[in-house]
């Protein structure tokens, strides 16, 4: 549900925090007060279009924060946060906010993470319905009117099985035609892999091969130098007379001398002894290195023949060698596959329709318990649609099921072989039209709200807006819409802006939209009521504060109290399952 809606700088809001309550909240005041400021600033944080005009004279920018209370959400707002990379929710509280600048920058933050308005609006969609002027209206859409008679009808199992049915034939329609769609295209693919296959063969790779390879070459391709280089440094050592180990000679007879005549020289004569014995095994290992250095041409050239094979077969199948060998393997696999591919395709074939009719038989067990629940459907929006003022409507939902002929040139849909939408006539000889081409917005919120009344238990939307609901709504039916907006806020909360008191009277919380005037601007501000503050108001609505306007007020509210909300106007949803 919606627990906090803060406005900051919006139209005649200079800084409002309303805290709104579950159930159902009426929202009243004087035309012109800015009741509709609110809807305003909740299409803005879900998404809308903002302009300029909308900030309050004299700011620089405006700011709509909500945040939404998501325990008992069914739709997937956790997948929805975590495919768009941001925050997860905090004692699972959501916190949109959206500002706009007068520059014309916008930005919108979802916990606290950036995001964009297509994120606003897909989350909006499983957090709130607008029914009025400003519609943010799910059920207007064919798909979304399909699902919720699905819902009434108890009929989610049948349709996920549907669903399940679909994926496994898309999957092996996939398969299918992996295995290549004409003769030409198979045997270019076939040609491609076994020359693939037969390159990667031929070469005998072996785990990290063009390492080794790549030391060696670079070894025997240094080789006249090392060798060159090592016997340098056997002549630094013993060459001839200035060699270091015939100097090493002659430094030893004049230290055996100087030992001779001073004994304390001992530990430089063993100093000595020691270096002597360290060049002389330099000297054995030069020799040893320098007697191994080959020089031999031909295996350097075997070695750059092989290094440029596979240096190629990384170009095309690499980067790495690793990599080459695991194409290699793959794509013996798949010539394999392909090799079969007849027996393959026949098998697919064979399993497609297998499938096909599966799907045709549970779409058509599908579309006949969906006929069979449009009946009582139609009879319980109808009775709804007649305790608020149309008498006399018609209202039917028009579905359509495809043909086999039909399916079998198409990919089966998710939902079912049917399309479905709701279609209205509000007056007597007028043609039923579909929701959406409603002109009316008085009418469009109480088709809605007929809808949501019989809908209440299934739809998943949590939080539901209804704004002029008592357009050209009067005497007993304002009665009758203040008790559906109270059994409606059994399951949802329910935002209702109101002109009339009996529907606001069956509120369980009343907020009331004023203005006044502060340092010479006008100020929009929204209160809660309770009390004689609560009568008071309903009393002015009723025309007056006289004292009995007054009883009046008290009278209706001490009807509501006697009010019990249902879960459903219609059976609980448990007890749908075993009628169809």
């Amino acid at each position: 549900m919606l627990t906090i809606l803060r406005i900051r700088n919006l139209a005649l809001v200079h800084d409002l925090t309303l805290e709104l309550r579950p159930g159902y909240n009426a929202i009243t005041g004087e035309t012109g007060a800015g009741k509709s400021i609110l809807i305003g600033a909740l299409n803005l944080v879900l998404g809308d279009r903002a302009e300029r005009g909308l900030i309050r004279s004299g700011a620089d920018s405006c700011a709509v924060e909500a945040v939404f209370d998501i325990n008992r959400v069914r739709g997937p707002i956790p997948r929805l946060l975590e495919e768009n990379g941001l925050e997860p929710c905090s004692e699972e509280q959501l916190v949109v906010k959206r500002t706009c600048s007068a520059t014309g920058a916008n930005r919108q933050f979802v916990n606290g993470s950036p995001t964009t308005l297509q994120v606003l609006d897909s989350l909006g969609q499983w957090l709130v319905d607008i029914h009025g002027p400003h519609d943010h209206q799910s059920l207007l859409h064919p798909a979304r009117q399909l699902a919720l008679l699905d819902a009434f009808a108890g009929l989610d199992t049948a349709r996920e099985r549907f669903g399940r049915l679909a994926a496994e034939r898309r999957e092996l329609e996939r398969r299918r035609l992996d295995l290549g769609s004409d003769d030409q295209t198979y045997q270019q693919q076939l040609d491609l892999l076994r020359h693939q296959v037969r390159e990667i063969e031929a070469a005998r790779l072996q785990p990290a091969e063009d390492q080794r390879i790549e030391q060696e070459f670079h070894r025997l391709s240094n080789s006249a130098r090392l060798l060159q280089l090592s016997q340098a440094a056997l002549s630094c050592l013993s060459d001839d007379e200035q060699g270091v180990l015939n100097r090493m000679d002659v430094l030893g007879k004049v230290l055996h001398e100087l030992r001779r005549l001073d004994a304390a020289v001992e530990p430089l004569h063993e100093a000595e002894e020691q270096a002597r014995s360290a060049l002389r095994e330099l000297q054995t290992g030069l020799a040893r290195y320098a007697d191994h250095v080959e020089l031999d041409p031909g295996r350097l050239q075997e070695l750059e023949e092989r290094l440029n094979v596979l240096q190629s077969l990384k170009r095309k199948y690499g980067p790495k060698l690793d990599q080459v060998m695991a194409f290699g393997e793959n794509a013996q696999q798949k010539l394999k596959q392909l090799e079969q591919r007849d027996g393959e395709r026949a098998r697919l074939s064979d399993e497609i329709r297998k499938t096909d009719e599966a799907l045709w038989e549970a779409g058509q067990q599908l579309s006949g318990q969906r006929q069979r629940a449009i009946s009582r459907f139609n009879r319980a929006v109808t009775r709804q649609l007649r305790d608020l003022g149309f008498h006399q409507s018609q209202f039917d939902v028009q579905l359509a099921s495809l043909s086999r002929a039909a399916v079998t040139a198409m990919q089966f849909p998710s939902s079912g072989l049917d399309s479905l939408e709701f279609i209205f006539a509000p007056n007597p000889g007028e043609p039923p039209r579909g929701l959406r081409t409603i002109a009316s917005s008085g009418e469009m919120a109480r088709v809605m709200l007929a809808l949501k009344t019989v809908l209440a238990a299934e739809d998943e939307v949590p939080v539901l807006i209804f704004d002029e609901v008592d357009a050209n709504v009067g005497g007993e039916t304002s009665a009758i819409v203040g008790e559906k907006m109270r059994q409606i806020g059994a399951n949802h909360q329910v935002l209702c802006i109101t002109h009339l008191a009996p529907v606001a009277a069956c509120a369980s919380a009343h907020f009331v939209v004023s203005k006044r005037i502060q340092e010479g601007r006008t100020v929009t501000e929204v209160q809660p009521l309770e009390g004689s503050d609560r009568i008071q108001e309903l009393a002015r609505m009723l025309g007056g504060r006289s004292e009995a306007a007054l009883q009046h007020a008290r009278a209706l509210l001490a009807h509501a109290a006697t009010l019990s909300p249902k879960a459903s106007p219609e059976r609980a949803p448990h007890q749908r399952q075993h009628e169809d």
